[in-house]
């Protein structure tokens, strides 16, 4: 169960790299539209891993690869938007939210038996 501490970084990081990948850095979607989706934090804060959905990219683990490849571009623009609120800045990852897929499956197969 997260602390109420975590949830409030969590949500800070979502709302501050969406708006990064609307504005600053859109450029390493590789023209995809991409949402933060959930971001989880570890208990000493030091660690954040950011779920992403990608629209409507072919291949959206390649477009996750590529961010996480820039990883430091992405943490030099998110830090002067944050910098007030830590005192050490969380290490950030990427991951591809599939949780769109599985349901969008799970939909199918319940369509499929009658």
């Amino acid at each position: 169960m997260e602390s109420v501490r975590q949830q409030k970084v969590a949500r800070l990081l979502q709302k501050e790299l969406g708006q990064l990948f609307q504005s600053s850095i859109n450029h390493l979607c590789q023209g995809n539209m991409v949402s933060i989706t959930v971001v989880r934090v570890t208990p000493d804060l030091s660690f954040a891993r950011v779920y992403v959905s990608v629209f409507p990219a072919q291949e959206p683990a390649e477009v996750v690869d590529h961010i996480n490849a820039h990883i430091h571009e992405v943490t030099h623009a998110l830090y002067p938007r944050i910098r007030n609120q830590f005192r050490k800045m969380p290490e950030v990852r990427f991951y591809y939210d599939d949780s769109l897929d599985y349901a969008e499956r799970i939909d199918e197969i319940l369509k499929d038996n009658p």
